[in-house]
């Protein structure tokens, strides 16, 4: 009992340890890994109940019960669906056995316990997911900002007199605009794929 309660005090209970990649293979996560969309793991932590895995299309957690159960639900945050943001590296001191790593997914909170003596690694995992978080509000800004431009043109034209212009044709003109600029803009700004971020980042 109170070798069970030490350990809680000083974080020790579920301590991760990062997977190397020749095991990712030995993972429960790999079998959830849409390699045949071209999805590639990157960084990967086990714990005694979960397991975190870094792809460069989205976070898949194997949610545990418990270290006592084989009981397992899986979970899946694409990068396009659940903003990355929050990220926080809590270095260890001079006790601690760990450092932590926090960030928010969509509205989802995460605190992983790593190893002291990984810690090096999750800075690299630190990196990408700031980078990714950054990236994500810039091009936020960018989308809106053309959406918005897109609605301003189409409320001057609205509002122009039926003598000035052809509106329904102009109408049907800027629609079919609105919609091939704002998909272009999309496919450039929406980003699915981090594979970049995390090849920059992540040193095996």
């Amino acid at each position: 009992m109170f070798k069970k309660m030490a350990s809680e005090a000083l974080g020790l209970s579920d301590i991760g340890k990062i997977i190397d990649p020749q095991d990712f293979d030995k993972t429960d996560s790999d079998d959830y890994v849409m390699y045949e969309d071209g999805e590639k793991i990157y960084f990967l932590i086990k714990t005694k109940a979960d397991e975190y895995c870094f792809t460069n299309l989205a976070i898949i957690h194997v949610d545990g019960d418990s270290a006592m159960s084989s009981k397992r639900t899986l979970k899946r945050y694409p990068y396009s669906q659940h903003t990355i943001s929050g990220v926080v590296l809590e270095t260890a001191g001079k006790i601690d056995l760990d450092v932590e790593i926090a960030f928010t997914v969509g509205t989802i909170p995460f605190k992983i316990d790593v190893q002291k003596q990984q810690a090096e690694r999750l800075t690299d995992l630190y990196k990408s997911l700031l980078r990714i978080a950054e990236s994500t509000h810039e091009n936020s800004i960018i989308i809106n900002m053309a959406n918005n431009s897109l609605e301003k043109a189409v409320a001057i034209l609205q509002n122009s007199r039926s003598g000035d212009v052809a509106l329904d044709d102009q109408y049907s003109k800027l629609t079919d605009f609105g919609f091939t600029w704002m998909t272009s803009v999309r496919n450039q700004y929406h980003v699915k794929d981090f594979g970049d971020v995390f090849e920059k980042y992540i040193n095996n």
